[in-house]
């Protein structure tokens, strides 16, 4: 029986078979039992590898960090999480550097990316916050909401996702858009950082 441990564009978390290509975590989230019992612990949301140095882990161990897995890195950044300082330093040195790119604009400290993130996160209530943007201007890598289907966008292209991987893809409309990923991911994403994307989505040429 599949674990309640997959992640979706939106930051929901689901039981589905399909395990993705990226894990990560947001602390303790689960009982003894290996029940959810809360979407997050903790400001800093990961995105891990699923191998690093031959680590080997029990998935939802007692009293451990409940590993969440991803579709992709670019899922997972529009889920509101950003690359491990630890397993993917490389990435989040990229990462972190996007969003210094603005000339006057002081590298921010993982600490600072994880409080600007988790304010751009959840509402009030809770929920995902969104934002709304004009599809035209939003760079490669962001997912939107498109016929109620959360979408990435890929070049002139929009790929229609699940847990399984993306559709075909259909020609870029114009227009504003529901945004999902994070307003900071999209300036990094802007601003030249490339989300590592499963092979299902391909960008027409």
């Amino acid at each position: 029986m599949p674990r309640c441990n997959r992640v979706a564009p939106d930051g929901s978390i689901v039981a589905v078979p399909e395990r993705g290509t990226f894990m990560g975590n947001r602390g303790l989230l689960h009982d003894a039992e290996g029940r959810l019992r809360r979407r997050w612990q903790v400001r800093r949301w990961l995105i891990c590898e699923l191998d690093f140095r031959g680590r080997q882990r029990v998935v939802m161990a007692p009293n451990r960090y409940t590993e969440l897995f991803f579709l992709d890195e670019a899922t997972a950044l529009a889920a509101g999480h950003r690359p491990c300082f630890e397993c993917r330093r490389t990435r989040f040195l990229a990462f972190q550097s996007a969003l210094a790119a603005t000339p006057g604009v002081p590298t921010p400290t993982a600490g600072a990316i994880d409080h600007r993130l988790h304010r751009e996160r959840l509402d009030s209530t809770g929920a995902k916050r969104t934002f709304t943007a004009d599809l035209e201007g939003l760079p490669d890598g962001v997912f939107v909401i498109l016929e109620g289907r959360p979408c990435l966008a890929l070049g002139e292209a929009l790929f229609a996702w699940s847990f399984g991987g993306y559709s075909a893809p259909q020609r870029r409309p114009t227009g504003p858009v529901v945004v999902l990923t994070p307003p900071t991911t999209v300036a990094a994403l802007a601003a030249g950082y490339q989300p590592v994307v499963h092979p299902s989505a391909t960008s027409p040429s």
